[in-house]
């Protein structure tokens, strides 16, 4: 049993509607039993929706998970870092290649935005760190220039 109140044209309506069956609900408005025809059935018995799990997440072929984390420590060598979480769509160099500061390296998406990534510094690409389609966390390091 559900209780509303209308307000028609200023006028002030109790109605309640005790049941429904198939397309026919009993209300009574203000008091007066009235059996209302509907154009169609209610549903009744809500149908339980399946759970939907999120996909797992990607993994290599040995089973190491697809997120690149940022290398423990820190050497002489420093790489360009990664400015915040996101994908890598494209990588602009190849190792051997020389940059000058400021040239496009690595192409990332982040929040639904594609981020230029440039070099640092003038210098030599000695290895790239990432793949096309790696995710990879804030600070990662993206490419090594020497």
């Amino acid at each position: 049993m559900k209780q509303y109140k209308y307000k028609i044209n200023g006028n002030l309506y109790n109605v309640t509607v005790n049941d429904v069956e198939d397309n026919i609900a009993r209300v009574e408005v203000n008091g007066t039993p009235y059996n209302v025809e509907l154009d169609k059935p209610i549903k009744t018995a809500v149908a339980a929706k399946p759970v939907v799990r999120p996909a797992a997440a990607p993994k290599t072929a040995t089973g190491a998970p697809v997120v690149t984390r940022p290398a423990a420590g820190g050497g002489a060598k420093s790489g360009v870092k990664s400015p915040l979480p996101g994908v890598i769509l494209d990588i602009k160099v190849k190792e051997g290649d020389m940059v000058q500061k400021g040239q496009l390296i690595v192409i990332l998406e982040a929040m639904k935005m594609e981020n230029n990534i440039n070099a640092d510094r003038d210098g030599k690409v000695t290895a790239i760190k990432v793949n096309k389609g790696d995710s990879v966390l804030e600070g990662t390091d993206l490419v090594i220039i020497e």
